[in-house]
Protein backbone atom coordinates (compact mmCIF):
# COMPACT_ATOMS: atom_id res chain seq x y z
CA UNK A 1 0.00 0.00 0.00
CA UNK A 2 1.30 3.45 -0.93
CA UNK A 3 1.67 6.11 1.76
CA UNK A 4 1.67 9.69 0.50
CA UNK A 5 2.84 12.73 2.43
CA UNK A 6 1.61 16.07 1.06
CA UNK A 7 3.33 19.28 2.13
CA UNK A 8 0.72 21.94 2.86
CA UNK A 9 1.10 25.40 1.39
CA UNK A 10 -0.35 28.14 3.58
CA UNK A 11 0.17 31.67 4.86
CA UNK A 12 -0.06 30.81 8.56
CA UNK A 13 -3.79 31.55 8.66
CA UNK A 14 -5.41 29.67 5.78
CA UNK A 15 -4.64 26.77 3.47
CA UNK A 16 -3.72 27.55 -0.13
CA UNK A 17 -5.98 25.88 -2.68
CA UNK A 18 -2.89 24.27 -4.18
CA UNK A 19 -2.95 21.76 -1.33
CA UNK A 20 -6.45 20.56 -2.22
CA UNK A 21 -5.33 20.16 -5.85
CA UNK A 22 -2.30 18.16 -4.74
CA UNK A 23 -4.61 15.87 -2.77
CA UNK A 24 -6.70 15.41 -5.92
CA UNK A 25 -3.59 14.24 -7.74
CA UNK A 26 -2.64 11.88 -4.92
CA UNK A 27 -6.00 10.14 -5.12
CA UNK A 28 -4.85 8.84 -8.50
CA UNK A 29 -2.56 6.42 -6.68
CA UNK A 30 -4.69 3.35 -6.05
CA UNK A 31 -5.45 2.44 -2.43
CA UNK A 32 -3.12 5.11 -1.09
CA UNK A 33 -3.14 6.51 2.42
CA UNK A 34 -2.81 10.31 2.23
CA UNK A 35 -1.42 12.47 5.02
CA UNK A 36 -0.91 16.24 5.01
CA UNK A 37 2.02 17.87 6.81
CA UNK A 38 1.45 21.39 8.15
CA UNK A 39 4.61 23.19 9.29
CA UNK A 40 3.98 26.50 10.99
CA UNK A 41 4.58 28.55 14.10
CA UNK A 42 0.96 27.96 15.06
CA UNK A 43 -0.71 25.29 12.95
CA UNK A 44 -4.20 25.13 14.43
CA UNK A 45 -6.22 27.09 11.87
CA UNK A 46 -4.45 25.63 8.85
CA UNK A 47 -4.60 22.06 10.19
CA UNK A 48 -8.35 22.35 10.85
CA UNK A 49 -8.88 23.43 7.25
CA UNK A 50 -6.66 20.65 5.90
CA UNK A 51 -8.49 18.04 7.97
CA UNK A 52 -11.71 18.77 6.09
CA UNK A 53 -10.28 17.80 2.71
CA UNK A 54 -11.74 14.61 1.24
CA UNK A 55 -9.47 11.54 0.97
CA UNK A 56 -7.09 12.74 3.71
CA UNK A 57 -6.33 10.18 6.43
CA UNK A 58 -4.36 12.36 8.86
CA UNK A 59 -3.04 15.88 9.27
CA UNK A 60 0.36 16.08 10.94
CA UNK A 61 1.45 19.36 12.51
CA UNK A 62 4.92 20.59 13.38
CA UNK A 63 4.91 23.82 15.35
CA UNK A 64 8.17 25.71 15.57
CA UNK A 65 9.01 29.41 15.63
CA UNK A 66 11.46 28.67 12.80
CA UNK A 67 8.44 27.79 10.64
CA UNK A 68 6.80 31.19 10.99
CA UNK A 69 7.86 31.95 7.41
CA UNK A 70 8.08 29.41 4.61
CA UNK A 71 11.80 29.09 3.95
CA UNK A 72 12.77 26.06 1.88
CA UNK A 73 16.12 25.72 3.65
CA UNK A 74 14.29 25.50 6.99
CA UNK A 75 11.40 23.28 5.95
CA UNK A 76 13.25 20.72 3.80
CA UNK A 77 15.20 18.98 6.63
CA UNK A 78 11.98 18.65 8.61
CA UNK A 79 10.14 17.12 5.66
CA UNK A 80 12.93 14.61 5.15
CA UNK A 81 12.93 13.66 8.84
CA UNK A 82 9.19 13.03 8.77
CA UNK A 83 9.11 11.35 5.34
CA UNK A 84 10.49 8.06 6.68
CA UNK A 85 8.02 5.30 5.89
CA UNK A 86 6.28 7.21 3.11
CA UNK A 87 6.44 5.97 -0.48
CA UNK A 88 5.60 9.39 -1.96
CA UNK A 89 6.18 13.02 -0.98
CA UNK A 90 4.11 15.49 -3.01
CA UNK A 91 4.09 19.27 -3.15
CA UNK A 92 2.34 21.77 -5.41
CA UNK A 93 4.09 23.10 -8.50
CA UNK A 94 3.78 26.66 -7.24
CA UNK A 95 6.53 29.07 -6.20
CA UNK A 96 6.42 27.41 -2.77
CA UNK A 97 6.67 23.85 -4.09
CA UNK A 98 9.25 24.60 -6.75
CA UNK A 99 11.47 26.10 -4.07
CA UNK A 100 11.00 23.38 -1.46
CA UNK A 101 10.66 20.04 -3.24
CA UNK A 102 14.02 19.99 -5.09
CA UNK A 103 15.73 20.40 -1.70
CA UNK A 104 13.70 17.52 -0.30
CA UNK A 105 14.63 15.33 -3.26
CA UNK A 106 18.32 16.23 -2.93
CA UNK A 107 18.38 15.44 0.78
CA UNK A 108 16.68 12.09 0.12
CA UNK A 109 19.10 11.36 -2.73
CA UNK A 110 16.42 10.86 -5.39
CA UNK A 111 15.41 12.59 -8.62
CA UNK A 112 12.40 14.87 -8.46
CA UNK A 113 9.51 14.43 -10.89
CA UNK A 114 8.14 17.85 -11.84
CA UNK A 115 4.66 18.92 -12.90
CA UNK A 116 2.72 15.67 -12.65
CA UNK A 117 -0.38 16.03 -14.81
CA UNK A 118 -1.63 12.42 -14.66
CA UNK A 119 -0.94 9.26 -12.65
CA UNK A 120 -0.91 5.94 -14.52
CA UNK A 121 0.09 3.82 -11.54
CA UNK A 122 1.91 4.32 -8.25
CA UNK A 123 5.28 4.92 -9.96
CA UNK A 124 4.31 5.96 -13.50
CA UNK A 125 3.34 9.53 -14.29
CA UNK A 126 2.74 11.92 -17.15
CA UNK A 127 4.31 15.38 -17.25
CA UNK A 128 4.59 18.09 -19.93
CA UNK A 129 7.86 19.07 -21.59
CA UNK A 130 8.82 21.48 -24.40
CA UNK A 131 6.38 24.16 -23.23
CA UNK A 132 3.60 21.59 -23.02
CA UNK A 133 3.89 20.51 -26.64
CA UNK A 134 4.99 17.00 -25.64
CA UNK A 135 3.67 14.86 -22.80
CA UNK A 136 6.30 12.55 -21.34
CA UNK A 137 5.61 9.31 -19.47
CA UNK A 138 8.02 8.90 -16.55
CA UNK A 139 8.54 5.75 -14.49
CA UNK A 140 10.15 6.18 -11.08
CA UNK A 141 12.20 3.44 -9.37
CA UNK A 142 9.95 1.37 -7.12
CA UNK A 143 12.65 0.97 -4.47
CA UNK A 144 12.96 4.71 -3.79
CA UNK A 145 10.55 7.32 -2.43
CA UNK A 146 8.86 9.40 -5.12
CA UNK A 147 9.35 13.15 -4.65
CA UNK A 148 7.20 15.17 -7.02
CA UNK A 149 5.42 18.43 -7.70
CA UNK A 150 1.87 18.53 -9.03
CA UNK A 151 0.79 20.67 -11.99
CA UNK A 152 -1.97 22.89 -10.64
CA UNK A 153 -3.73 23.44 -13.96
CA UNK A 154 -4.33 19.70 -14.36
CA UNK A 155 -6.45 19.19 -11.24
CA UNK A 156 -9.53 20.54 -9.53
CA UNK A 157 -9.41 20.83 -5.72
CA UNK A 158 -11.03 18.05 -3.71
CA UNK A 159 -14.11 18.90 -1.69
CA UNK A 160 -14.05 19.70 2.02
CA UNK A 161 -16.60 17.28 3.47
CA UNK A 162 -14.43 15.17 5.77
CA UNK A 163 -12.85 15.39 9.19
CA UNK A 164 -9.46 13.70 9.37
CA UNK A 165 -7.54 13.22 12.60
CA UNK A 166 -5.04 15.94 13.52
CA UNK A 167 -1.83 14.81 15.20
CA UNK A 168 0.95 16.95 16.61
CA UNK A 169 4.37 15.42 15.87
CA UNK A 170 7.85 16.31 17.03
CA UNK A 171 10.74 16.76 14.63
CA UNK A 172 14.37 16.48 15.68
CA UNK A 173 15.81 17.63 12.35
CA UNK A 174 18.67 20.08 12.57
CA UNK A 175 17.47 23.38 11.16
CA UNK A 176 20.20 25.30 9.32
CA UNK A 177 20.89 28.88 10.33
CA UNK A 178 22.58 30.08 7.15
CA UNK A 179 19.23 31.20 5.68
CA UNK A 180 17.01 33.63 7.51
CA UNK A 181 13.84 35.56 6.81
CA UNK A 182 14.32 39.31 6.38
CA UNK A 183 11.20 40.76 4.84
CA UNK A 184 8.42 40.11 2.35
CA UNK A 185 7.57 42.69 -0.25
CA UNK A 186 4.56 42.09 -2.44
CA UNK A 187 1.79 44.07 -4.03
CA UNK A 188 -1.44 44.16 -2.05
CA UNK A 189 -4.72 43.75 -3.90
CA UNK A 190 -8.34 42.92 -3.23
CA UNK A 191 -8.52 41.04 -6.52
CA UNK A 192 -8.57 37.22 -6.59
CA UNK A 193 -5.22 35.44 -6.57
CA UNK A 194 -4.08 34.84 -10.14
CA UNK A 195 -3.47 31.11 -9.69
CA UNK A 196 -6.83 30.36 -8.07
CA UNK A 197 -9.11 32.90 -9.79
CA UNK A 198 -11.99 31.46 -11.84
CA UNK A 199 -11.81 34.50 -14.15
CA UNK A 200 -8.62 36.20 -15.35
CA UNK A 201 -8.09 39.28 -17.52
CA UNK A 202 -4.60 39.61 -19.02
CA UNK A 203 -2.98 42.43 -20.95
CA UNK A 204 -0.09 42.38 -23.38
CA UNK A 205 2.48 44.63 -24.98
CA UNK A 206 -0.22 46.36 -27.03
CA UNK A 207 -1.27 48.26 -23.89
CA UNK A 208 1.91 50.31 -24.51
CA UNK A 209 2.31 51.65 -20.96
CA UNK A 210 1.67 50.95 -17.30
CA UNK A 211 -0.86 53.78 -17.25
CA UNK A 212 -2.90 52.11 -19.98
CA UNK A 213 -3.17 48.94 -17.88
CA UNK A 214 -5.80 50.87 -15.94
CA UNK A 215 -8.44 49.69 -18.43
CA UNK A 216 -7.45 46.07 -17.75
CA UNK A 217 -7.80 46.58 -14.00
CA UNK A 218 -11.17 48.28 -14.41
CA UNK A 219 -12.55 45.43 -16.53
CA UNK A 220 -11.18 42.84 -14.10
CA UNK A 221 -12.80 44.61 -11.15
CA UNK A 222 -16.18 44.58 -12.89
CA UNK A 223 -15.82 40.85 -13.53
CA UNK A 224 -14.37 40.04 -10.11
CA UNK A 225 -11.37 38.63 -11.93
CA UNK A 226 -7.67 38.24 -11.31
CA UNK A 227 -5.25 40.20 -13.48
CA UNK A 228 -2.39 38.73 -15.52
CA UNK A 229 0.02 39.84 -18.21
CA UNK A 230 2.17 38.51 -21.00
CA UNK A 231 5.93 38.30 -20.60
CA UNK A 232 6.31 41.13 -23.11
CA UNK A 233 4.24 43.42 -20.89
CA UNK A 234 6.24 42.42 -17.82
CA UNK A 235 9.59 42.84 -19.57
CA UNK A 236 8.50 46.27 -20.74
CA UNK A 237 7.88 47.25 -17.13
CA UNK A 238 4.14 47.81 -17.45
CA UNK A 239 3.32 45.46 -14.54
CA UNK A 240 5.29 43.43 -11.96
CA UNK A 241 6.65 39.94 -12.60
CA UNK A 242 4.17 38.32 -10.22
CA UNK A 243 1.44 38.94 -12.82
CA UNK A 244 3.17 37.05 -15.63
CA UNK A 245 1.25 34.19 -17.22
CA UNK A 246 3.01 31.58 -19.33
CA UNK A 247 5.87 29.12 -19.45
CA UNK A 248 8.18 31.33 -17.38
CA UNK A 249 5.35 32.74 -15.27
CA UNK A 250 2.21 31.22 -13.79
CA UNK A 251 0.36 28.30 -15.37
CA UNK A 252 -3.34 28.80 -14.72
CA UNK A 253 -6.67 27.18 -15.54
CA UNK A 254 -9.49 29.68 -14.97
CA UNK A 255 -13.01 29.09 -16.23
CA UNK A 256 -12.77 32.33 -18.25
CA UNK A 257 -9.58 33.88 -19.66
CA UNK A 258 -9.55 37.22 -21.48
CA UNK A 259 -6.37 37.86 -23.48
CA UNK A 260 -6.27 41.54 -24.40
CA UNK A 261 -3.57 42.84 -26.72
CA UNK A 262 -1.71 39.54 -26.47
CA UNK A 263 -0.42 38.03 -29.71
CA UNK A 264 -0.31 34.46 -28.40
CA UNK A 265 3.31 33.31 -28.39
CA UNK A 266 3.68 29.61 -27.61
CA UNK A 267 5.25 30.46 -24.25
CA UNK A 268 2.11 32.34 -23.23
CA UNK A 269 -0.26 29.68 -24.55
CA UNK A 270 1.51 27.12 -22.37
CA UNK A 271 0.18 28.94 -19.33
CA UNK A 272 -3.48 28.92 -20.40
CA UNK A 273 -3.95 25.58 -22.17
CA UNK A 274 -6.35 24.31 -19.54
CA UNK A 275 -8.53 27.43 -19.37
CA UNK A 276 -12.24 26.79 -19.88
CA UNK A 277 -13.20 29.62 -22.26
CA UNK A 278 -10.59 31.86 -23.91
CA UNK A 279 -11.60 35.26 -25.24
CA UNK A 280 -9.09 37.19 -27.35
CA UNK A 281 -9.13 40.88 -28.29
CA UNK A 282 -6.50 41.96 -30.80
CA UNK A 283 -6.35 44.32 -33.77
CA UNK A 284 -4.29 41.77 -35.76
CA UNK A 285 -6.67 39.23 -37.25
CA UNK A 286 -3.72 36.91 -37.92
CA UNK A 287 -2.51 36.85 -34.31
CA UNK A 288 -1.82 33.26 -33.11
CA UNK A 289 -4.05 33.81 -30.05
CA UNK A 290 -7.11 33.48 -32.31
CA UNK A 291 -6.13 29.89 -33.14
CA UNK A 292 -6.84 28.82 -29.54
CA UNK A 293 -9.52 31.36 -28.62
CA UNK A 294 -13.14 30.26 -28.24
CA UNK A 295 -14.29 33.84 -28.88
CA UNK A 296 -12.28 36.42 -30.81
CA UNK A 297 -12.78 40.14 -31.30
CA UNK A 298 -10.69 41.90 -33.95
CA UNK A 299 -10.38 45.58 -33.22
CA UNK A 300 -8.81 48.36 -31.17
CA UNK A 301 -8.61 47.27 -27.54
CA UNK A 302 -8.69 50.90 -26.41
CA UNK A 303 -12.22 51.13 -27.82
CA UNK A 304 -13.49 47.60 -27.14
CA UNK A 305 -12.37 47.19 -23.51
CA UNK A 306 -13.95 50.43 -22.20
CA UNK A 307 -17.16 49.49 -24.03
CA UNK A 308 -17.18 46.08 -22.34
CA UNK A 309 -16.54 47.67 -18.95
CA UNK A 310 -19.33 50.18 -19.48
CA UNK A 311 -21.72 47.42 -20.53
CA UNK A 312 -20.97 45.52 -17.32
CA UNK A 313 -21.91 48.57 -15.25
Amino acid sequence: MSKILIIAEHDGRSLNQSTAKTVACATGVSAASIDILVMAESAGLVAAEAAKLDAVSRVLTVENTANANALAATLAPQVVALAAGYSHVFGPSTTFGRDLMPRVAALLGVNQISDIMAILDSHTFKRPIYAGNVVLTVKAPSDQPVVATVRMASYQPVASNSQAAIESVSCSAEIPAHTRYIDLKSGSSDRPDLQTATKVVSGGRALASSENFKIIFELADKLGAGVGASRAAVDAGYVPNEMQVGQTGKIIAPELYLAIGISGAIQHLTGIKDAGTIVAINKDAEAPIFEVADIGLVGDLFSIVPELTAALK
